[in-house]
């Protein structure tokens, strides 16, 4: 293990955080919300800590290995997450939180959740929701990458950092030869995917600071925003409709937009088994959303259609946006929206959950059995559109899933032993392990009524959930750290 590259590269990352204040800084000058200490602190503290620990080592030029990208991974999600806590603490309105909720707003913001402790959310001044949803922004794509893009000028490779944050079970090609120009593109894509949603909202009746703001966390997939009640404050159902389009778009894969952007070929979209599978799959949700709607006969078609769109795409892409309160809807259809998350969006997109290659892929594994059953001498590939997956790869998806649901397991037995009642335990950690956002039961509205133990459990959910837990959990292991 390469100690030194690795608090080198934290200290590098600390520094960079630092920066992320200034926009916030700017906003709460601009509002004139009386915060600018607050982001001025959280700026140098964070900035001195980066330097402190980079350094020591600033002379140092070495490659990050393996072994380093899984250390580094995790520090980045933890240890960036305390630092982004920090205007929460300053905060006078938020004073009555404790530090575990401040950390969880932070963890949640970062790892795109949009899980929320805070109430009263319109009244909080406009830098502490500029820094909230700065957070899923940062978080979408991952600044990893963004700082993959950079480090090869400071000496400090990115290669294994890349490997360690970009999501899905198998490893992608590279859209381009080297690295740092891979980390680039993405981001351009992923800026300008921004830029386009914002201006679509600003024309649509948000106001500039709501476009803004309400795009970073459409983009990231999650789900933040500057009102308690979400989409539904603005009661707009073309503002809705653009929410559905850009949110999908956030929980496809980003490679697959560059790719049909360069070669200006829609159809490559099609092309793409796992692209084909997710949309047939949000197909099904949202008619069986809508059709449960109306079939129970509370509401009009009007509002089926519409609320049932809107909540099948929000949930199941892990964006987590809000135009109705779904929680109270009748019968199987809560539940089936909480479900659906665990499906998630693409690899290689913002979204969480298991991610819709895997889920199709355990699928295709089944319906093998089941003809191994009839031809039992028969062999029966199964492929990755028209490539067959190695048996490695089988057997690394069956892993990871079976670690998935044992976490699942442990940690539901957890919040159920804190006094959880089991309908908010299982929606609240369903939500926060897939990184989605708004569950049931006592959740329904906000986490903040549960207690620290509880919070510190879902916060650690959501790291599991977005570094897909064998990143964490290939720490634990004594043979990580043989020499």
């Amino acid at each position: 293990m390469q100690y030194a590259i690795v608090i080198k590269t934290l200290g590098l990352l600390l520094v960079l955080l630092s920066a992320t204040f200034l926009p916030s800084l700017g906003v709460s000058w601009l509002s004139n919300d009386n915060h600018e200490m607050q982001f001025i602190t959280s700026f140098l503290i964070t900035g001195i800590a980066g330097v402190i620990l980079w350094l020591p080592f600033r002379q140092l030029k070495t490659e990050l290995r393996i072994r380093d990208g899984f250390l580094l991974a995790t520090l980045f999600w933890t240890v960036l997450s305390l630092f982004s806590a920090l205007p929460f603490l300053f905060s006078q309105e938020l004073a009555t939180h404790t530090f575990s909720e401040a950390v969880f707003e932070a963890v949640s913001g970062l790892t795109t959740t949009g899980s929320t402790v805070l109430a009263g959310i319109e009244y909080l001044p406009k830098s502490i929701l500029y820094h909230r949803q700065q957070l899923h922004w940062i978080g979408g794509l991952g600044i990893i990458i963004l700082a993959v893009a950079i480090f090869p000028m400071l000496g400090v490779g990115g290669l294994q950092l890349y490997r360690m944050e970009k999501p899905g079970p198998v490893e992608s090609e590279k859209i381009t030869p080297r690295i740092k120009e891979t980390a680039q593109t993405l981001w351009y894509v992923y800026i300008g995917l921004t830029a386009v949603c914002a201006l679509v909202y600003w024309a649509l009746g948000m106001n500039l600071f709501d476009a803004v703001t309400h795009s970073f966390a459409t983009i990231a997939t999650g789900g933040f925003a500057n009102y308690d009640a979400s989409f539904a404050y603005f009661n707009n159902s073309l503002l809705e409709l653009t929410a559905v389009f850009f949110m999908f778009c956030g929980a496809t894969n980003f490679s697959l937009h560059f790719l049909v952007w360069r070669q200006k070929n829609v159809a490559l979209f099609w092309k793409n088994s796992e692209f084909r599978t997710h949309l047939l799959i949000l197909c099904m949700l949202i008619l069986l959303t809508i059709s449960g709607l109306w079939i129970f006969g509370l509401f009009d078609v009007t509002y089926a259609v519409r609320h049932g769109l809107f909540q099948a795409v929000s949930i199941m892409t892990n964006t987590g946006f809000t135009s109705t309160n779904f929680s109270v809807w009748p019968s199987f259809m809560p539940l089936l929206l909480i479900l659906s998350t665990f499906i998630g969006g693409s690899t290689g997109s913002t979204a969480g959950g298991l991610k819709v290659l895997r889920v199709m892929m355990l699928f295709k594994q089944g319906v093998r059995e089941v003809k191994r059953l009839i031809h039992p001498y028969g062999y029966f590939s199964i492929k990755i559109g028209t490539q067959a997956a190695s048996a490695r790869v089988m057997e690394g998806i069956w892993g990871f899933f079976s670690a998935y649901v044992f976490l699942f397991i442990l940690m539901l037995i957890l919040l159920v032993a804190d006094g959880v009642d089991q309908v908010t335990a299982f929606s609240a950690l369903s939500v926060c392990i897939t990184n989605t956002g708004p569950g049931l039961g006592t959740v329904a509205a906000h986490f903040g009524d549960l207690s620290d133990f509880s919070t510190w459990v879902l916060s650690v959910a959501m790291i599991l959930g977005r570094l897909e837990i064998f990143t964490i959990l290939v720490l634990f292991t004594p043979y990580f750290w043989r020499k």
